[in-house]
């Protein structure tokens, strides 16, 4: 296929979950996305920027300020990058609403029909007007599955979220207009309102009230990071025109799932969804670069996929060419940088598995996670282990990554398997092996902190500070468990306890079949079935 031109193809960076680039990496990281083609970026802003009057936006998180987003601007722009300011003004905002300043609906949803919502939605936008050159501004307004439910429905009554939404729209594009601003919005909340909450559904006759609400100058941004079907963009794509004939799409690589990115998942969602874009004639692409509850996983990690999936979108569909390409530019083969996603490969994990990530917090006496391993998982960890210290080696750019992930599967190559193994110990009474274990506990601990530090070397290089205090937390603390259950353990085989009261219990299936990996992704989930559900 000819090379298909767009007007705008580009990369959504999230700076909100933890993770906020430091200016010299993101400087380099815009420098190299324009060398693979690309000429737009976003960067995703919950609250980690700065706002005008808003001391506790973005407070302690590594905020940009506004010299550093003019900053950003200026560079980007000298080099043929738009830098397009992707902000929240309804939900998503948990990160400030914690401090109390602003009235809430409910959950993480701003106050819909409150003065003092639109007093801080147009601070937003007085700040980064001064501080971005382009004219247009992502509004988000997602996911805002329970507005007006809440606060809003005890003060003023039940009204549906669609006549909410619309009114709420409308005030904050009309603030968007005095700043000169095309604004874009996410635009499932606009299918769920009619459709039970569903967004992405067979191709099918919008209702008119919704056609005729939606205000034609508002950009609707369709997103799908999961179909591997062409069918489901080319149907949604086929709806989205029946409210704008300006439609963007937002595509997906795979950087939310752990330390580890998932670049052949992306690239299976991908293809599929590049196809449809050319079939379907959408000349504005943007592919989201999302966190997860930690923001573990390197931007740059993920530049295979980032290549690939841009040729592909052109109409380079030659692997072989691609591959090539890809090696002439970062002078690493790009077989090589596709062996970043080993760690969650290992166990089969076909979809978006991502036990690299729940398998190095799972606790080793109250291990419910332990019904996905399956036997002999560990030793392939091993030997990743070195294959990916091996690859670190032929790259001086990129080798800490690659270091980061070998760190990773040293860990697991021991801790993979031994909660499974301890309780088996336990449950057939052999103390001697209970012992050995003991002796693999504590080189399970040593391996974490080595892990710790390989990932602080690379979270420093590329990121702010701000946000490893949650690193060190969860790493350096599940080190300090295991230490803990070590000794647990060492008094039950010298004879100071009789019982070992987690070991005791069995262990429930967690997913569909028992040595399958799931897909379990938030801190609070997988770390123990010990915590607090009321604040």
């Amino acid at each position: 296929m000819a090379n298909y031109k767009y007007e705008r193809f580009g990369v959504m960076i999230d700076m909100s979950r933890n993770a906020v680039m430091n200016i010299t990496a993101l400087k380099n990281y815009i420098s190299i996305l324009k060398k693979m083609g690309y000429n737009c970026v976003m960067l995703y802003t919950e609250d980690t920027y700065e706002v005008e009057g808003e001391p506790f936006f973005g407070y302690l998180r590594g905020r940009y300020t506004e010299a550093e987003m003019k900053e950003i601007d200026d560079y980007a722009y000298s080099i043929g990058v738009e830098v397009i300011p992707c902000i929240q003004t309804l939900a998503h905002l948990n990160a400030y609403i914690r401090w109390k300043k602003t009235p809430i609906d409910c959950n993480d949803i701003l106050l819909v029909d409150d003065d003092r919502t639109y007093n801080l939605i147009e601070r937003m936008f007085k700040t980064l007007s001064r501080c971005f050159r382009s004219k247009l501004i992502h509004l988000g307004m997602d996911e805002a599955h329970m507005l007006g439910r809440g606060a809003h429905l005890d003060i003023h009554g039940y009204e549906k979220s669609g006549v909410l939404m619309n009114r709420h729209l409308d005030k904050v594009r009309e603030i968007a207009a005095k700043y000169g601003y095309q604004p874009m919005i996410w635009s499932d909340m606009f299918f769920r309102s009619w459709n039970r909450g569903a967004y992405n559904i067979p191709k099918s006759e919008i209702p008119e009230y919704i056609k005729n609400d939606y205000p034609k100058e508002v950009i609707p941004v369709y997103w799908n990071y999961y179909s591997k079907d062409q069918e489901t963009y080319d149907n949604m794509f086929d709806n989205h025109k029946q409210l704008s004939s300006n439609i963007w799409f937002a595509g997906g690589a795979w950087s939310w799932s752990g330390i580890i990115p998932h670049n052949k998942f992306s690239l299976e969602t991908m293809f599929p969804a590049m196809r449809s874009c050319r079939k379907n004639k959408i000349n504005n692409v943007i592919i989201t670069l999302w966190g997860d509850d930690g923001g573990e996983c390197s931007h740059f990690s993920q530049l295979p996929a980032l290549y690939h999936i841009i040729e592909y979108a052109k109409g380079n569909e030659d692997e072989a060419k691609v591959k090539a390409k890809f090696e002439r530019m970062f002078k690493i083969p790009y077989d090589s940088f596709m062996k970043m996603d080993i760690p969650n490969s290992l166990t089969g994990a076909n979809w978006s598995e991502n036990p690299s990530k729940y398998m190095l917090y799972s606790d080793l006496f109250l291990g419910f996670l332990d019904s996905t391993v399956s036997e002999g998982v560990g030793e392939k960890y091993g030997a990743a282990a070195k294959e990916l210290y091996d690859i670190a080696k032929t790259s001086r750019t990129y080798g800490y990554l690659f270091k980061t992930a070998a760190a990773l599967c040293e860990v697991l190559e021991l801790k993979y398997e031994i909660g499974v193994k301890t309780r088996a110990a336990y449950r057939n009474g052999n103390k001697e092996e209970l012992k050995a274990i003991a002796d693999t506990y504590l080189e399970i601990s040593r391996r974490i902190r080595k892990l710790h530090s390989a990932f602080s070397y690379q979270w420093h290089k590329e990121n702010k500070p701000h946000g490893f205090d949650v690193q060190d937390i969860r790493l350096l603390g599940v080190a300090g468990r295991i230490e803990s259950l070590r000794k647990r353990l060492l008094d039950y085989v010298n004879g100071k306890i009789d019982v070992i009261d987690e070991l005791e219990e069995e262990i429930l299936s967690y997913g569909k079949t028992d040595g399958v990996p799931v897909r379990c992704n938030e801190f609070k989930n997988y770390i123990s079935p010990n915590v607090a559900t009321h604040g």
